[in-house]
């Protein structure tokens, strides 16, 4: 099978697509055949070589990308579907594939993952749809579970249209967070729809601790704590960027783990409307470099997704 992989961490162009062995199914895995497989920034920070640097990768020939995936169920290991019932063969799924330091990842034409990381695709949502939401969607939903109880609280969401501020700031007002949404004056329309009830283009349009929490997936820092109260709850996305504690404000990160349960019940949300999904293109497996590109360029409102 084909899978992109970085031998030599660099630029867009340090990726290579390689034809390697199909993965064999061990006891307790299954193995799906890559529809989609979205594109996301930790993939981009991966092939720089960023997490080789902080010494987070230790791959001796080469290392692989992509965290999202959405497909159909091509092999089961033993002891899967006893366990997992509904995982049967050609079942649509979506998952997590998560980890920087790995051989494989999703960008390739079939991935093994661990059952606790799949969800089966409802009925009526595309998997081109359903490729966004693992990491994306998890890492929201897990930011506002260390966030705590949103009654009678205001929280702010930086890169509040991007992929996962986005689904933060649904998520967020779903649950009964006020919502400060930091973002561009042409995305209110889609911060509005998502339940935001203020729209702000800098933290210092709000003014010094005037919010309870922040959710910073624009990794904003100290300018995001300053708009905090003393005492107030800070979460990252980014692990070895997490600004310093003042105030009593002890700031941390969300590191995404894999929750079948929680992702199918997204899945269900993307597919009932009231989690709104969006691919900004799909390129073949071939033109991953054009995705990066892309995405490092910025700008993009969803996310490009690889189709093998």
């Amino acid at each position: 099978m084909r899978a992109v992989v970085v031998t030599n961490p660099g630029p867009a162009e340090a990726l290579r697509v390689i034809d390697v062995p199909t993965p064999v199914v061990g006891p307790g895995e299954v193995r799906i055949a890559v529809a989609a497989a979205a594109v996301n920034p930790v993939d981009i920070q991966t092939r720089a070589g960023v997490y080789h640097e902080l010494g987070w990768v230790d791959q001796p020939e080469h290392t692989g990308l992509g965290w999202d995936v959405a497909g159909t169920v091509s092999a089961v290991g033993a002891d899967v579907t006893a366990s997992t019932p509904t995982l049967q063969m050609g079942m649509r799924v979506a998952a997590l594939v998560p980890g920087v330091d790995r051989p494989l990842g999703a960008y390739a034409d079939e991935v093994v993952v661990s059952p606790d990381a799949v969800a089966v695709v409802p009925d009526g949502l595309g998997l081109l749809k359903a490729a966004t939401m693992p990491l994306n969607g998890l890492t929201a939903l897990q930011a506002l579970d260390i966030l705590g109880d949103p009654a009678g609280r205001r929280l702010l969401v930086t890169g509040a249209a991007g992929a996962v501020g986005g689904y933060a700031v649904q998520l967020a007002a779903q649950r009964g967070w006020s919502v400060v949404a930091l973002a561009r004056e042409t995305d209110r329309a889609f911060i509005t729809r998502g339940g935001a009830r203020q729209l702000v283009l800098t933290p210092e349009e709000l003014g010094e601790g005037t919010v309870d929490a922040v959710f910073d997936p624009a990794a904003l820092g100290d300018s995001a704590v300053q708009v905090l109260r003393d005492g107030g709850r800070y979460v990252g996305v980014i692990p070895y960027a997490v600004p310093k504690g003042q105030r009593g404000i002890h700031p941390e990160a969300v590191f995404v783990k894999p929750d079948a349960a929680a992702l199918a019940q997204l899945l269900h949300q993307m597919a009932a409307g009231t989690l709104e999904a969006r691919v900004h293109a799909t390129v073949p497996l071939t033109a991953v470099g054009k995705a990066h590109h892309g995405v490092e360029a910025g700008g993009t409102r969803g996310r490009w997704v690889l189709v093998p």
